[in-house]
């Protein structure tokens, strides 16, 4: 996606200095920070640009006249249009298969784009075998309810598995060497890193045509890093600027961005489930679609979803884990 031609006008998405105001030197600048695209910019925040010594007028012009240029070329919506266009337009995004149909019903088709996924649960209730399903499922023709491009898979607690994917790909009748070919990995060793990667996303995003982000999880390190109350507001503030940059950056480059959530026991639950996501309001404002998962009978697993725009409260669907990754459960005889 280089340019976009529409009916006024072609848009060369990588010329920053089309925009009025960026120079050479201006453009170097922004480069610096990993912004190298007109969607890059327009997925940036104005107070990002000031850090790199750009004033705070110029920062919010450039910031706007960035999404300008996306809104009349037709990468982005108009500010203000009839919600029957939205529906439309809705009708029109992408939604990614997680290899079991009753998951896929319970989503309303599948991992939607321009959005972000959450996927929480306990350690061994299937987060992680359903990323590695999507990362193979994402590269499938679009008749197949795939995106036809790339995965770019972020991994914090070094549990992404090669040669499951190689398992996944075969089972699935795909070549296995051509689907790993089509991940891009990053392995990511403190929250500092993470923000750093997340950063400089955009550009991996163009260079690879990758149509599925997964950060596997989001919450580690900076669980593992801000230990007690006196660090949770310093956290929460870092991790509401992680969150809404792959926001923002799912909603411009038109992907799919999946991340995992772990949970954490509540002493005052006497009742029920003890476990809560992680991560406290700022996560569970951030995230499009939230979807508990936990093991149930037979080694089957249970998927509701917490938290949705739209979709039916405590909507549910069983699934399991084989060979293939995510699968149907067969109907028993």
């Amino acid at each position: 996606m280089g340019s976009k031609k529409t009916a006024e006008k072609e848009v060369d998405i990588f010329d920053l200095q089309s925009i009025e105001g960026i120079g050479k030197a201006t453009e170097e600048k922004l480069a610096s920070a990993g912004i190298t695209s007109v969607l890059d910019l327009a997925a940036a925040t104005p107070r990002e640009l000031m850090e790199l010594g750009i004033s705070a007028e110029k920062a919010e012009e450039f910031c706007l006249k960035a999404r300008l240029i996306l809104m009349e070329s037709g990468f982005l919506d108009k500010e203000f249009i009839p919600a029957s266009e939205v529906m439309e337009r809705r009708k029109a995004l992408q939604r990614l298969t997680t290899g079991s149909q009753s998951l896929d019903n319970m989503l309303g088709g599948g991992v939607e784009t321009q959005a972000i996924t959450e996927l929480i649960g306990e350690f061994g209730c299937g987060k992680t075998q359903i990323c590695h399903t999507l990362c193979v499922t994402a590269q499938l023709p679009a008749d197949e309810r795939g995106l036809e491009g790339t995965a770019i898979y972020i991994d914090t607690e070094a549990t992404f598995r090669p040669e499951r994917i190689s398992q996944i790909a075969e089972a699935r009748g795909l070549p296995p060497k051509k689907i790993l070919d089509g991940i891009i990995f990053a392995n990511v060793y403190n929250s500092s890193h993470l923000q750093l990667t997340i950063k400089e996303l955009g550009r991996y995003i163009e260079k690879f045509k990758a149509k599925l982000v997964v950060v596997d999880s989001i919450i580690s390190h900076f669980r593992a890093e801000y230990v007690g109350r006196g660090t949770l507001a310093e956290r929460q503030q870092r991790l509401n600027d992680l969150l809404h940059r792959l926001l923002r950056m799912a909603q411009v480059h038109n992907i799919a961005v999946v991340v995992t959530n772990q949970v954490q026991a509540n002493p005052d639950q006497f009742f029920g489930d003890p476990n809560k996501p992680s991560g406290g309001h700022i996560l569970a404002h951030s995230s499009t679609y939230r979807i508990y998962i936990r093991r149930s009978a037979n080694n089957t697993r249970l998927a509701r979803i917490i938290d949705s725009p739209y979709h039916p409260a405590n909507a549910e669907a069983y699934f399991k884990i084989t060979e293939k990754g995510v699968e149907d459960l067969q109907e028993e005889k």
